[in-house]
């Protein structure tokens, strides 16, 4: 079937205008609260409902679905902007529309129907489960089966780094099955239990504070038989085609926290006065800040080129590599400049350089290592100079 992030690019000044009520938004709800928010790790309903009305959980669920239907270039500067504001408001989206992504791809029409509205409108949360405790970047390694009874699917084993997972009520699974790795969309009761589904802790982070990473227990859970989604075996190359999305995603994270804290710091720079002048004007803190400028730039032009190769269907997987390691280390570097321009002020909780610094690692983590990226990135160069015709 065909890819729905193969659609109609959307025309630019759609896509300006909603990033600028994207960016108006966030200007006006999301920074006067995100750091209290932050700092008291708690969930922000609120702006999730603003995020609902505003149609961004369903930016690129076709509208036959419910969905706006923009181009995947329009979600990834969507997700900019709401990192710059706080980067976890992102997460809360990711992993919601991977899910709704797979479902859009292989899903039947049955499936999309039934499932896609709600995701598109936010009334239904989603998300991606795939990592286990003993199988992270090891995927080939899930020990959580799916056996088949009937006409059921029963589901026993332990999930892991699933986001949004308690207040989730569709949960995109990799299960082991006769024919491999299949994919399921579970359907739970938001919470901490649901039928044979436990949440059994949630995970405490340094960074990414306000949304739920958790652990889930499936204890003899059932299925229904259509809980399926495309053909029993499958389920990794499509979770993992998937994540080619993610990692775009995660660089457009990375973008947008690296410009939050380096605006702060150019800001910080022109008012902060030593020697009889402000600290921009001494050679040292300006060789900070013009690397800072070039490798934010360079970081949004590898995000959007990848996101352009997977908008138009071409393989992406080394670009979409490239984009999510450079980006994230630019972000760390960036972010740990902003802080030594602030001085001791940056150390501090007053001001949101800190909370930049520690949801920066995530995205180095998030994803797929950046060790594993660079795997990637060498194996696919390497993979395409044996392609025939090179």
């Amino acid at each position: 079937m065909s890819d729905p992030r193969t659609t109609i690019p959307t025309p630019p000044e759609v896509r300006e205008e909603i990033v600028a009520a994207v960016r108006h938004w966030v200007a006006r709800e999301v920074l006067p609260v995100a750091s209290e928010l932050e700092r008291a790790d708690a969930h922000p309903d609120a702006l999730v409902e603003d995020m609902k009305a505003m149609g961004l959980f369903g930016v690129t669920t076709p509208v036959e679905y419910g969905g706006l239907g923009l181009d995947l270039l329009t979600y990834v500067a969507v997700v900019e902007e709401l990192c710059y504001g706080w980067m976890s408001l992102s997460g809360i989206v990711n992993t919601h529309t991977m899910c709704a992504t797979t479902i859009a791809t292989h899903g039947t029409e049955e499936q999309k129907r039934r499932w896609l509205p709600d995701l598109a409108s936010g009334a239904r949360r989603g998300a991606l489960s795939l990592s286990e405790p003993d199988a992270g970047t090891d995927t080939r390694n899930l020990t959580c089966r799916a056996t088949r009874d009937g006409d059921e699917w029963v589901v026993d084993g332990t999930k892991t780094w699933v986001t949004n997972g308690e207040r989730a009520s569709l949960i995109l699974l990799a299960a082991r099955t006769d024919e491999g790795i299949s994919a399921f969309v579970v359907e739970k009761e938001p919470g901490p239990s649901s039928g044979g589904i436990t949440v059994s802790r949630n995970i405490p982070k340094l960074g990414y504070k306000g949304l739920e990473t958790v652990e889930m227990a499936y204890v003899g859970h059932r299925m229904p038989a259509d809980a399926l989604v495309g053909e029993p075996g499958r389920g990794l190359a499509q979770i993992l085609g998937v994540l080619e999305q993610g990692r775009i995603n995660i660089a457009a994270r990375a973008v947008g926290v690296a410009r939050a804290a380096f605006d702060a710091a150019l800001a910080y720079a022109q008012q902060r006065h030593t020697m009889g002048v402000p600290i921009a004007e001494h050679q040292a803190i300006q060789l900070k800040l013009a690397d800072m400028a070039t490798q934010l730039e360079a970081a949004r032009l590898l995000t959007r080129s990848a996101a352009e190769k997977k908008q138009a269907g071409e393989r992406c997987d080394v670009e979409a590599g490239m984009a999510k390691l450079f980006a994230s280390e630019a972000a760390f570097a960036i972010a740990t400049d902003a802080m030594r321009i602030h001085g001791g002020i940056g150390y501090t909780t007053e001001l949101p350089i800190e909370r930049h610094l520690r949801d920066a690692p995530l995205m180095m983590i998030g994803e797929g290592t950046n060790e594993i990226q660079r795997l990637v990135i060498a194996r696919g160069l390497l993979r395409r100079l044996s392609e025939p015709g090179r």
